[in-house]
């Protein structure tokens, strides 16, 4: 084997790892930004796929993950924007119906739930998926927003309480859940890569 091919190999072989460890985190961020569990996997194996087609940069960045993550979190923007402009497009023809009913075994309190971090705008939303929702330290999170601590407590404190006042409005119960999240006791799905 050659040279250039024992390194290709060596990158197959992180990148497979790299991959298995971390594809399920990345596809939870993804929904916990969008709201849409089809459109969070295409787009958390969208975003590895364009982590591998820079994977030298990847694997050399002093945080390989918190380099995904913000490739998901920008992804995400995207999508979110093509969303609303192509929303726009199609009520200016018409009365076209976005509702998207409930998924599975969902109660109405955690509906509540994602349909204030729906309501969010992106950064905020963004910061409070980050803290709560995957534990990050206030430093991992503005690493991976590219913004500065200060703006991630700002924008952290600020989405919560508005998160708050979002479900004040709503029911009882899913002021309830989100005490629960902001504390980490309710998850999406367990913590891949957590001691487990």
């Amino acid at each position: 084997m050659t040279p250039q091919g024992s390194r290709d190999e060596t990158a197959r072989v992180e990148f497979h790892h790299f991959f298995q460890q971390h594809h399920r985190e990345l596809a939870r961020l993804a929904y916990l930004l969008l709201g849409d569990p089809d459109a969070a996997d295409d787009l958390a194996a969208d975003a590895l796929v364009a982590a591998w087609r820079r994977w030298d940069q990847v694997r050399d960045a002093d945080h390989p993950l918190a380099y995904v993550r913000r490739i998901v979190v920008n992804m995400c923007n995207s999508r979110l924007r093509d969303l609303i402009r192509e929303r726009g497009r199609l009520s200016a023809l018409g009365s076209v119906s976005f509702d998207r009913g409930t998924e599975g075994p969902d109660v109405p309190a955690v509906l509540d739930v994602r349909d204030a971090l729906r309501r969010l705008p992106a950064r905020k939303r963004a910061c409070l998926v980050l803290r709560y929702a995957f534990d990050l330290s206030e430093q991992e999170t503005a690493r991976v927003l590219g913004v500065s601590v200060g703006t991630v407590k700002s924008q952290t404190s600020k989405a919560a309480a508005e998160l708050e006042r979002l479900l004040r409005r709503g029911s009882g119960s899913a002021a309830n859940v989100l005490s629960g999240y902001r504390a980490g006791v309710m998850r999406a799905q367990d913590r891949p890569g957590r001691g487990a």
